[in-house]
């Protein structure tokens, strides 16, 4: 009778402890319908996160996506707090490399390893992730550069189109290019502010190291950046940052015959095509390369969603994060212009039958690079590197400093201030 007694009681109290259990352990015990809740930047102007939602939702029917819509300016500093205040937001998405570092460093996210072990070998970008063997995000597009070309300037120009390009022969055919003065002067070349326009791509075709200290890699790119400017050939820089100028409107506007720019600036052109914006007849073609090299290298980055490691409803969480990975989540964005990490035959030949996708062998080249190096490594000094060699670059870009100047500028500095 006693051991009865005991038996009921113990009974009793695992019976009270369970629901303290399953409140502990979010949509793991839940059923029924969920409110899946995700971290983006800017919705509107970034169709392919309702894409992903929109898809993953009719393959999922019991779970509801509800963006946390924030400015894309805004986007680190404001997640950063979100974390830090213990905020129970599902999935985050990972903006960038640096911010991937720090909040995995800081175990705010939740271990995705096996899941990344299911998609090795399918997912471009996926070792970026890589945090000493173990994995806190899946990526779900990569992007990488590419040369854009608008073949009606050309053609009146009378130029071949760019295949096979050095940079000595970009800046040439970058002068054949520019005509007019002036409101209606139209430049052969365009080549936007970011530092990663000389920097990354100088380090992914030399090897370079942009966290290393040693930045004379850095001289060549420059000097090809400054020549197109000398010449008239590209809008000086300067001026692209007073008049906040931006790489789309140059381009669809039919500003520049040539731009060198991430794979995402496809979608936009693909979508302001259909909406009667622009009219601009344009192809791609593989980065210009380093005199003597072969092959195609370029650079690029990863953009990947992980799980809070507080989520409301992890194992929903999850579930997005994997399928915004696979060939599904990669046929849905694929279907409107942007490139996703899932690589396969099957996606690229889908994108080439976009409405408005150009389909020669040159842009088809363009779309299957050799080589894709990181646009900028990731460790713990890469936002102070980063802040460095953005100011000496500005410095250089406007010739406040010669060249060797800023170089040996970004040397002392880096290793004063960071190493």
């Amino acid at each position: 009778m006693i051991r009865r007694k005991m038996l009921a009681a113990v009974g009793l109290a695992m019976a009270a402890l369970l629901p303290l259990t399953a409140c502990g352990s979010g949509d793991d015990t839940e059923s029924g319908p969920v409110e899946l809740t995700v971290a983006v930047w800017s919705l509107a102007s970034t169709p392919e996160f309702q894409t992903l939602f929109d898809a993953f939702h009719k393959a999922n029917p019991d779970i509801t996506v509800k963006p946390v819509d924030i400015l894309a300016a805004d986007y680190p500093t404001k997640v950063t707090t979100m974390l830090a205040g213990g905020d129970t937001t599902d999935v985050i998405t990972m903006k960038t490399l640096a911010d991937y570092v720090r909040f995995s460093g800081r175990g705010q996210l939740q271990d995705l390893t096996a899941s990344a072990t299911a998609q090795a070998g399918k997912l471009a970008g996926l070792d970026a992730y890589n945090q000493g063997g173990k994995y806190f995000a899946l990526p779900y597009r990569q992007d990488f550069w590419v040369l854009y070309y608008n073949k009606k300037l050309f053609d009146a120009a009378k130029q071949p189109y760019p295949e096979n390009l050095t940079w000595d022969q970009y800046v040439e055919l970058a002068k054949k290019l520019t005509s007019g003065s002036g409101e209606t002067k139209v430049y052969g070349a365009y080549q936007h502010v970011w530092r990663s326009v000389v920097h990354a791509i100088a380090a992914a075709q030399t090897g370079g190291d942009q966290l290393g200290g040693d930045y004379k890699f850095l001289a060549d790119q420059y000097r090809t950046a400054l020549a197109l400017q000398d010449a008239g050939a590209t809008l000086d820089y300067g001026t692209a940052v007073t008049q906040k100028t931006g790489y789309a409107s140059m381009f669809e506007s039919g500003k520049a015959a040539m731009v060198p720019m991430g794979s995402w600036f496809i979608a936009k052109i693909l979508a302001d095509k259909k909406a009667g914006t622009t009219d601009v007849d344009w192809g791609i073609a593989p980065m210009p390369q380093r005199t003597g090299t072969t092959g195609v290298t370029t650079f690029g980055a990863p953009t990947a969603f992980a799980v809070n490691k507080k989520a409301k409803h992890s194992a929903a969480a999850q579930k997005f994060v994997e399928f915004a990975s696979s060939l599904e989540g990669a046929k849905a964005i694929t279907g409107i212009g942007v490139v996703p990490a899932f690589s396969s035959d099957e996606i690229r030949a889908q994108y080439f039958t976009l409405p408005g996708m150009p389909t020669d062998d040159l842009s088809k080249k363009a779309f299957a690079p050799d080589k894709v190096n990181p646009e900028m490594p990731v460790s713990d000094k890469t936002a102070k590197v980063d802040t460095i060699l953005a100011e000496e670059h500005q410095l250089i870009m406007t010739k406040e400093k010669a060249i060797d100047d800023g170089i040996k500028e970004m040397e002392t500095r880096v290793k004063n201030e960071v190493n």
